[in-house]
């Protein structure tokens, strides 16, 4: 099948040299990246002229699962009542360009799991370094030029030339083994703004089924008691595997913690003494995850035990009094 465009874009005037990231990936954030689901969602939502602090209560709910935190990521149902944004998933049936090429131009966006070996905004990581699957939003392709804008982590980017001919495959022959990537489309023709207090009205109704799905038992509990029983394992794996660890646990827990304290800081701005205590509660929980990610690297790297008491103790206090500012504010 014939794509008869060469060049598209899903939305007009985004320039990465020229983007600005939203305020949620602003340098002083504890945790700036959070997980590549989340990130790409923060800025096309913000891309789009709408507020992403606004889709974030289900960062409450997070839960440790048993060997990783909840990965915590947007219920697709949210973006279509807060913003008129839908995504189903796509059916990826011929090469990932000719998609592109068709949907973009029609002002659609496809978020599609990618390899970051051809990411250069991963320089320094996994760029020309290592195999690691991620998701990227495409926004703009020019098949000519072999140049692709997307979204990633925390802004937008491009790529071009051995990164795009790589990351669509071009120079592979046909394999029918070939998995293909998993894919969504991103309608946002029905996209609309709300005015300020409508959106907080509307994002305060999620907070609220999201506190039903709140742990019954503190989860940062849980962790530790895990985490004790790891640690020796990671230990023996060495930095490596204890990176790939943290960040399905520490980095998801921290960043998941931050995110709820700047929600509950947008949705209800010093008018709740309760809702202050979570927020401070929140807080406290990310930074400490932060600090830890340091302090059992540092253990794993030499091979010693850890106390995980001066963290974690507090971790799971801040936790119970998130909880229950939360529910006295409901």
């Amino acid at each position: 099948m014939a794509t008869p465009v060469r060049r598209a874009a899903a939305l007009s005037g985004l320039e990465p040299a020229d983007y600005r990231r939203h305020e949620l990936h602003a340098p002083e954030r504890i945790w700036v990246e959070k997980n590549c689901y989340i990130d790409v969602w923060i800025e096309l939502i913000h891309a789009l002229g709408l507020e992403p602090l606004a889709m974030l209560p289900f960062t409450v709910a997070i839960d440790f699962e048993g060997d990783q935190w909840t990965f915590f990521k947007p219920p697709h149902e949210d973006l279509r009542s807060l913003y008129g944004v839908d995504v189903q998933e796509m059916y990826v049936w011929r090469p990932l360009i000719d998609h592109a090429l068709e949907h973009l131009a029609a002002g659609k966006f496809i978020s599609t799991e990618a390899d970051a070996f051809w990411l250069p905004d991963t320089a320094g990581t996994d760029y020309r370094r290592q195999h690691t699957k991620t998701t990227i939003i495409l926004g703009e392709i020019d098949a000519d030029a072999q140049r692709l804008c997307y979204f990633h982590n925390a802004s937008y980017h491009f790529l071009e030339g051995e990164d795009f001919v790589k990351l669509f495959r071009l120079d592979a022959a046909p394999d029918p083994a070939y998995m293909p990537l998993f894919a969504e489309l991103v309608r946002h023709d029905h996209a609309a703004r709300r005015d300020p207090v409508q959106l907080r009205a509307a994002s305060r109704e999620l907070l609220r089924r999201e506190m039903l799905r709140r742990p019954a038992a503190n989860p940062v509990r849980k962790f530790r008691s895990r985490l004790e029983r790891d640690l020796p394992w990671l230990a023996e794996q060495g930095l490596s595997v204890y990176h790939i660890w943290a960040f399905g646990t520490l980095r998801q827990l921290g960043a998941a913690a931050e995110l709820s304290a700047l929600y509950l800081r947008w949705l209800e701005p010093g008018a709740d003494a309760r809702i202050d205590s979570a927020i401070e509660a929140f807080t406290q929980i990310s930074n400490l995850s932060k600090a830890f990610i340091l302090k059992a690297a540092r253990a794993v790297n030499a091979k010693r035990a850890l106390d995980t008491s001066e963290s974690f103790e507090p971790m799971a206090a801040a936790w119970d009094r998130a909880t229950a500012a939360l529910r006295e504010a409901q």
